[in-house]
């Protein structure tokens, strides 16, 4: 039943690397929010595909080609479902969300954005939906403004939509930090820049994780997920783009998939998504993906939200107690995604290297959010990121190994 207790320890059971020792202790991995362990039917299914079902997709005739497109074109209706988007053609297969933001820069913004239109952007932004919009400020006289979160990493938008002037163009911001687990209210920013006729982008590549997601209910434009921090393989993802929006759309890349006819003089484009999916794609990336998504809405995605919170208040608890540690983002129902630097002179990489000898996998450096970086005023954190099979008792361990730490370098 959906009200049900996650069954932790079960799901654990589903993951094979788990089970696992780092330096002679058992593995406590903390790193999720850069990459998610798989379950074993997600590795399953790629060696099935791999194995048993093999063949290029679209337009083979043959038994193998049949069976993979099937499993292939299967995968957009289950990210229909997962996102709750209205049309299983508003789905478009990328190999993440940096793709996914690319493709809108370069296939919607790019043709039809003047010098000096604006685009607003968070400084919580990670730099795959920072990068592809310095592109057009670099090229094409794009202006980008910034809006700034308040010191404990909370983003009110009434901030991002009073940002919004007579030349913004698009809103561009994340539905989740990466660096501080800030939870963004996108419906809000939606509905705001909506009344004012601007487009929003949510990067989704944390919220997809860690929330429900409605894109419906959300009102944005354009949606970009990655399918390795979802259970699923490196090498998938998805946009979902507003058929409005496709229409406005010019092809991204050139290729097999993506054209209608092709003669020496002329070419015609396929219909949206295959418009925007030039080539062979990632046949089993995707099928994994896929995989992956079922499982998470065959769990429940509102149980593994509600275990994942509960980690993130008894997280939030024990190091902020920790009166040596510096936590940088507390905002109220943040995620379960803590970032930290301790006082005295270990580096974050110096921390990093510490957990890692009890087993505790972190991430050190700036994870790709510089700009949030240099607004809390560090060159690098410590980033412990929980997922739905992570525990309690892994969060002691962690507060454990900070202890030692201290100990080393306080």
């Amino acid at each position: 039943m959906p009200d049900q207790p996650l069954d932790v320890a079960a799901l654990r059971a589903e993951f094979p690397i788990l089970s696992r020792q780092v330096n002679g202790r058992p593995l406590v991995y903390l790193d999720n929010g850069a990459s998610a362990q798989k379950p074993q039917v997600v590795i399953d299914a790629i060696t099935n595909a791999y194995a048993h079902d093999y063949a290029n997709v679209h337009r083979g005739l043959h038994y193998l080609s049949s069976v993979a497109t099937e499993k292939y074109e299967n995968v957009r209706k289950v990210v229909q479902r997962f996102l709750h988007a209205a049309h299983e053609d508003e789905i478009v297969f990328t190999s993440g969300a940096t793709e996914g933001v690319n493709l809108v820069s370069y296939a919607w913004a790019a043709p039809r954005f003047q010098p000096g239109d604006e685009i607003v952007l968070s400084v919580l932004e990670h730099h795959a939906n920072i990068i592809p919009w310095h592109f057009l400020r670099e090229r094409q006289g794009v202006v980008l403004r910034w809006v700034e979160p308040a010191p404990d990493g909370s983003l009110d938008p009434q901030v991002v939509l009073d940002a919004i002037g007579p030349k913004t163009r698009l809103v561009a911001v994340t539905q989740l930090s990466n660096v501080t687990g800030t939870v963004v209210d996108v419906k809000a920013i939606c509905d705001g820049a909506r009344a004012q006729g601007v487009p929003v982008l949510v990067d989704g590549s944390q919220g997809a994780v860690h929330l429900p997601v409605d894109v419906q209910d959300i009102g944005c434009d354009f949606y970009v997920i990655t399918g390795h921090k979802l259970y699923g393989p490196s090498g998938s993802g998805a946009i979902y783009i507003r058929r409005e929006r496709q229409a406005e759309m010019r092809p991204f890349m050139g290729g097999g998939d993506m054209i209608d006819m092709v003669t020496r003089e002329t070419v015609t484009y396929a219909a949206p998504p295959l418009r925007f999916e030039a080539g062979t794609p990632g046949i089993v990336q995707t099928i994994g993906m896929g995989v992956a998504l079922e499982w998470m809405m065959a769990k429940g995605v509102a149980r593994l939200a509600a275990h994942e919170a509960d980690l993130a208040a008894y997280a939030g608890e024990r190091l902020g107690a920790l009166n040596w540690l510096s936590l940088q983002g507390t905002a109220p129902g943040k995620a379960a995604i803590f970032s930290f630097t301790m006082a005295g002179p270990a580096h974050a990489h110096d921390l990093s290297t510490v957990l890692d000898k009890r087993g505790v996998a972190v991430r050190a450096g700036t994870h790709c959010a510089m700009p949030l970086m240099d607004f809390f005023g560090e060159s690098a954190t410590c980033r412990a990121s929980f997922a739905a099979y992570n525990t309690r008792d892994e969060v002691d361990s962690l507060v454990d190994a900070l202890h030692l730490c201290h100990e080393l370098f306080g």
